[in-house]
Order: C-alpha cells, then sequence, then structure tokens
C-alpha cells in the first residue's frame, strides 16, 4: 500500500497554547508567524508529494539581550563546509514531525536541553529546489537556555548566539552575492558572513514582524567560488 501524498503547508502556524508567557518582544515574531503566506514570500512553493521533508529550529533566546541560535559547519565537510545555518537537518521516520526533527537535530548538533525549549509555531514549507528538500522553519523560545557546545565536531564547527540587535543593525548587513549573479541579503555578525537560505530566513522575519531597519543594499560582498560551490541548505 503506498504512502499517502504529502501536503505542504502554505501559511505560517501558531501554537496559541505555547503562547502564555512569552516574553513582549517576541509579539512581532508571533504576529509575522501568523499571518505570513507562502504567496507573500520570495521562495518557490512546493508541490504537493515531491521533495524530502528537513526542518531548521530558530530558536530566540533571551540571553542579556534576545537572540538567536547559530552553528557554523565545519570546514571539513564535502557540502556547504563552513557556512553559517540554523541547526537542522532531514525529518526521519520515528519523528513526530517538523517540529520534533527540529529540535532533535538541535540536540545532536549543539546538546541543547530540548526541555528548555517551547515552539510556538512554523513558517510556511519552502522549497529549495538545487537540493529537492521541502523544509519547515520551526520557530521556538528558549525560556530556559542551556549549555551549548560543537557536539558533532565532524559536522558543526562552533556553535554561538547571536544577538537580535546586531542582526537588525544595518551596520551589519550587506548584500550577498553569488557567482552565478544571484544577489541575496547577507548578515557580517559574530565574525561570520551569514548568507544564502539562512540569511534570507532571517531577513524573513525580520521584514515581516516590522524589526527590519532601512540599510544599504549597494553594500556588496562577492562570494568566491569555493565558497559559493554549494547552493546553502539544511541537509547535513
Amino acid at each position: 500500500m503506498s504512502e499517502p501524498t504529502r501536503t505542504w503547508i502554505r501559511e505560517g502556524k501558531v501554537d496559541s497554547d505555547a503562547l502564555h508567557g512569552l516574553p513582549a518582544w517576541l509579539d512581532p515574531v508571533v504576529t509575522c508567524v501568523q499571518e505570513i503566506r507562502s504567496d507573500q514570500l520570495k521562495y518557490a512553493v512546493p508541490t504537493d508529494g515531491e521533495g524530502r521533508h528537513s526542518a531548521v529550529l530558530i530558536l530566540f533566546g533571551e540571553g542579556p539581550d534576545p537572540d538567536l541560535l547559530m552553528i557554523q559547519r565545519a570546514a571539513r565537510m564535502r557540502a556547504h563546509a563552513g557556512q553559517p545555518a540554523f541547526p537542522g537537518g532531514a525529518v526521519d521516520a520515528a519523528d513526530v514531525d517538523a517540529r520534533a526533527a527540529a529540535v532533535r537535530e538541535a540536540v545532536e548538533e549543539t546538546g541543547l536541553d530540548p526541555a528548555g525549549v517551547r515552539v510556538f509555531g512554523q513558517l510556511p514549507d519552502l522549497w529549495l529546489s538545487v537540493s529537492g528538500f521541502v523544509v519547515t522553519p520551526v520557530v521556538a523560545w528558549w525560556e530556559s537556555p542551556s549549555e551549548v557546545w560543537a557536539r558533532e565536531p565532524d559536522e558543526v564547527e562552533s556553535v554561538s548566539r547571536v544577538k537580535l540587535a546586531d542582526l537588525i543593525n544595518p551596520r551589519n548587513r550587506v548584500s550577498v552575492r553569488h557567482p552565478s549573479g544571484y544577489i541575496g541579503p547577507g548578515f557580517q555578525v559574530n565574525e561570520m558572513l551569514v548568507w544564502g537560505f539562512t540569511g534570507g530566513l532571517i531577513d524573513l522575519i525580520l521584514d515581516h514582524s516590522g524589526l527590519a531597519r532601512p540599510w544599504d543594499r549597494t553594500v556588496m560582498v562577492d562570494l568566491d567560488i569555493v565558497t559559493a560551490s554549494d547552493e546553502e541548505s539544511v541537509t547535513s
């Protein structure tokens, strides 16, 4: 008996039961997740039944300042070497859903304690035509932060908490030009250049939540052929 065709989600989803007690500074993000639809985004809409399912965890932490948990892929990896990303990977058969997969991958890659993570929503599923993956961006609050580190050094070079204020700061924003000619948003933070799919997700959230500030899109960073040899993906 064949498996039923997977129907991809075209609208953001919020778990209303998880919203109680969220910090007020997350309100714009919650509104963004509640209201966003695939037809508002620059990404291609996945065709039902096609693509391999994956998920990333967009984890907002209080810190001394609000921040996002990010990893930098190991330089020794054959694909996507050295690229900053959100924790994430393929949804396995044992995962209940994309949310469970995103948290599991984050635990495997960073060692965080999942008990301190409160998932409150997810963005529409996004199609990455180059890799054939359909990605569910899972959004969560790190209500009880724990120690994090590069738990899988063959895949993860480092783990960092990037301040939301630094991502919003116009001085840290650049346009990144791929050798193919494609230009997308980038962020120069924590000694990293965040670009590609991850940079696009951050740009999406800032823009649609109203948190973005005007920035100079003419400030250009050109990727070299080695850096851009693989299109950024969440696969690992």
